[in-house]
């Protein structure tokens, strides 16, 4: 019954030099050497931040960074990677999501809440791993308690009346013990007291969360939130994982989880701001929704400069969060953005467009690449699944002809190519009887050929 925990990926981030970061970033995103280096040189100053004087690091502001490029090119991935190897907070939001002051979409302030929030889980999770042990030890005296109550305090009239002694009790718990264990009881049934929660959630109709509208519904209705218990009859096991969950979130502190949180946000947070250049309008158009561009761009900027934002868990100070902005900038440019926004983010990268070379490299290269990742699914289904070169290249060209044609969406082309490729083989999968398969030129000739060649059904199907 034991619980077995995930491995967390824990490098060892303050000794990671700037060239060892793009390596590690190499493996999960292929080309765009400058953004590379930029977040490379981003991640360590602020390990070299943290070895300063208090008064001089407070000195220290995060290089902001603009990515410019088309969609599908590994914006996003480089930043959800980067926060990944820094083991930092990070959270990806849309500048497009937000409007001014609020109105209708989200409040810009929402993205700090949201970022401790995951910040709080992350560290909750480290603790819940740190106490695991002791819960299980605790889980298990419970469960035993169910399974053998102790007996009452013996009377002398009692003990000559041949009841049972601490000693044969104690000495029958040992045996419990050994037979669960062993797993010879999971047959066995137990009543144990679970809690049950009245209200799993509290939203808005706007989507704003409660403490956004600074109100405090846990303080007002405590009894409401916590929910009453009731008896429920378990197997030993269930019951067993039941107990070992109440045991650690009794064993983790939530106030000191909520200030290690807050403390991790505001020193090494990552806020990946996307779609950036849909909010670089400018006032004066007199269409509708653009009216409100620049106000959005308003309302970012302090957060980008620096404030100050009430969550439940408290105040955060924004400014040593770093903050990643990236946009296509087909139609608008950088220096559409107001100068007190552009000014605050001063590495400007610009990612390269993919090309076929480029494609045949994601498709093979990656620890996460989309062919090891069909050739585990097909595995499961007892299928050996085999890409030749002469395929792969294949495929990158099909993709490629088609993001030409079409729109250019990047690497996510690939995605729609394979699984079009592969449509009849994951439908079939389970009742073939050829359980090895060779994929090669002519098969993705025979899937992708008529449908590339037709210019206006590759616009639907590819």
């Amino acid at each position: 019954m034991a619980i077995s925990l995930p491995e967390t990926f824990a490098p060892p981030t303050d000794t990671l030099t700037p060239r060892q970061i793009v390596v590690e970033l190499d493996k999960y995103v292929i080309g765009q050497h400058q953004a590379k280096r930029a977040v490379a040189i981003a991640l360590r100053n602020r390990m070299r931040r943290q070895k300063l004087a208090p008064e001089m690091a407070e000195e220290v502001v995060p290089k902001n960074i603009l990515m410019i490029g088309p969609t599908g090119v590994g914006k996003t991935e480089i930043a959800r990677r980067l926060a990944r190897l820094a083991q930092s907070p990070f959270i990806k939001v849309e500048a497009s999501k937000f409007t001014e002051v609020g109105y209708v979409g989200r409040d810009v302030e929402s993205m700090v809440r949201d970022l401790v929030e995951l910040s709080v889980d992350m560290i909750r999770e480290e603790k819940l791993e740190d106490v695991h042990g002791k819960a299980e030890q605790n889980a298990e005296e419970r469960l035993l308690d169910l399974l053998l109550p102790p007996p009452r305090s013996l009377e002398p009239d009692e003990a000559a009346a041949g009841s049972a002694s601490p000693e044969s009790w104690q000495h029958t718990r040992e045996k419990f013990r050994e037979q669960l264990r062993d797993g010879r009881l999971d047959h066995r049934s137990v009543d144990i007291e679970v809690r049950e929660r009245a209200f799993p959630s509290f939203e808005v109709i706007s989507g704003s969360s409660i403490e956004e509208i600074d109100i405090n519904i846990k303080d007002m209705l405590p009894g409401l939130i916590q929910g009453r218990t009731r008896k429920r009859r378990l197997k030993v096991p269930e019951a067993f994982d039941y107990l070992v969950q109440e045991e650690e979130s009794k064993l983790v502190d939530m106030d000191s989880v909520a200030r290690t949180a807050v403390e991790r946000v505001e020193q090494s947070g990552i806020i990946f701001v996307d779609e950036i250049d849909k909010i670089a309008g400018r006032e004066g158009g007199g269409q509708g929704p653009d009216v409100s561009r620049e106000g959005v761009q308003r309302d970012i900027l302090p957060i980008i400069e620096g404030t100050t934002v009430n969550t439940k868990y408290g105040m955060v100070r924004t400014d040593h969060i770093l903050f990643i902005a990236a946009g296509a900038f087909h139609v608008s440019k950088p220096s559409d953005l107001i100068p007190e926004l552009q000014g605050r983010f001063p590495i400007r990268v610009e990612l390269e467009p993919l090309g076929k070379h480029d494609f045949v490299r994601i498709l093979t290269e990656p620890k996460n690449a989309l062919v090891k990742q069909y050739v585990a699914l097909m595995e499961t289904e007892g299928i050996t699944l085999r890409f030749l070169d002469e395929a792969i290249d294949r495929i990158a060209d099909f993709a490629t002809r088609v993001n030409e044609r079409t729109e250019n969406i990047g690497a996510r082309r690939l995605h729609t190519v394979m699984e079009r490729l592969l449509d009849e083989i994951s439908f079939e999968g389970p009742d073939l009887r050829e359980k090895s398969i060779t994929i090669d030129a002519a098969y993705v000739d025979r899937m992708l050929a008529s449908i590339v060649k037709n210019e206006d059904l590759s616009r639907y199907i590819l």
